[in-house]
């Protein structure tokens, strides 16, 4: 009895996500056959990497493939939406995105539902897939079924979610990468101002990320905000007087900090 064979896929996007979902699906067996993304570099780059043809036509979609997965802008996607789903009766529709609900493929689309990688990706960084946490949603038990399987030969770590419960996990997820990263930024600059390189903060970095493997972060937090020593918070908010926007986020952040642990 020979090995089943995966349904074939189609990636609609090309940028960080999608290049590393894609990559993850043809690694695990998923022949993916078409790419589209609005510009023919974007789609033909990913493409070239999976062998698949690459398009820029929502029109020339495949019409045949059991798995149409989207990766684009939320205001892209919804605007494209009733295109992409078109005479696709019997595929399974999923998107990607932390915010959008299951249900906004309601009415255009009959199995459908939401993998949503809990991760930051960057197109020329490579990721172990395995160890990203999936959150799956669908439309019916069935459809379900179908996504934890593809899932699972992605991930290890796969967790049906609801839709709402997907949103709160997008915005912790804002707060503690994408913030976060701008955080390192914001030093990188401070340190600019006095020809320091961004490296010498790096074992600091490591060590604040691991010490929330085995602590809460409330218990983690250290520095001059915790025990509100107003003489060292005064003369940072003095050395940022020439940034007042900098100096506010400084402010609000070191109350905030303060105030969590009364």
């Amino acid at each position: 009895m020979g090995v089943e064979q995966k349904p074939s896929a189609v990636m609609i996007g090309a940028g960080n996500v999608a290049t590393h979902l894609a990559m993850a699906l043809h690694q695990a067996g998923y022949p993916v056959i078409q790419v589209y993304s609005r510009t023919r570099e974007a789609a033909g780059e990913l493409a070239g990497r999976l062998g698949a043809e690459a398009v820029t036509n929502l029109s020339l979609l495949d019409k045949e493939a059991g798995i149409y997965l989207v990766s684009l802008k939320d205001d892209a996607f919804l605007s494209l939406l009733p295109e992409i789903a078109t005479h696709r009766s019997q595929a399974l529709f999923l998107h990607t995105a932390g915010s959008v609900p299951v249900n906004v493929w309601k009415g255009y689309a009959r199995h459908y539902g939401v993998l949503y990688p809990l991760q930051t990706f960057s197109k020329r960084r490579p990721v172990d897939f395995t160890e990203i946490p999936l959150f799956i949603e669908a439309s019916s038990a069935e459809d379900e079924e179908i996504l934890r399987t593809l899932a699972l030969s992605l991930s290890e770590k796969v967790y049906p979610i609801s839709s709402e419960q997907r949103k709160s996990l997008h915005l912790a997820a804002v707060f503690a990468c994408n913030f976060t990263n701008r955080m390192y930024g914001l030093a990188a600059d401070v340190l600019a101002t006095c020809d320091l390189p961004f490296e010498i903060l790096l074992p600091l970095i490591d060590e604040t990320a691991r010490k929330v493997h085995m602590l809460s972060p409330g218990e983690a937090q250290t520095g001059p905000a915790v025990r509100y020593d107003t003489t060292i918070i005064g003369k940072h908010l003095d050395m940022l007087a020439g940034e007042p926007q900098l100096q506010e986020i400084y402010r609000l952040l070191s109350e905030n900090i303060y105030r969590s642990k009364q």
